[in-house]
């Protein structure tokens, strides 16, 4: 096991969904997909986004493209057109969870590098 940034192993994009986020995290090769699902719950992902995330986590899995999307609700301070956040949108929130370190087997590294 190598402890890395999520990055290595998944891309993500996110946007507003009301006054939630929307995170989806994708795996970079579909044989990494089943160790996201393992490793990435919503009470993992709650507590890496507790300073932005006030609310609930939702997880959904979406297996046919290798995703897992979650929305963080109560995250945007009022939603896009009220709020006095910078990141009203919540675009940058993927970036962040991108950044979380976790424990990744080393056969599944060396797929993508």
């Amino acid at each position: 096991m190598k402890k890395v940034q999520l990055i290595r192993i998944a891309h993500g994009r996110s946007g507003d969904k009301g006054n939630g986020s929307n995170v989806g995290i994708i795996a970079r090769h579909p044989k990494i997909y089943p160790f996201l699902k393992e490793v990435l719950t919503e009470e993992r992902v709650k507590n890496e986004m507790k300073h932005i995330c006030k609310g609930a986590v939702e997880r959904y899995e979406l297996p046919n493209i290798g995703a897992l999307n979650f929305i963080l609700n109560e995250s945007l301070g009022g939603g896009g057109t009220v709020s006095l956040k910078l990141d009203a949108q919540g675009k940058t929130h993927a970036s962040t969870l991108l950044r979380m370190k976790i424990e990744v087997p080393e056969e599944l590294l060396s797929i993508i590098e």
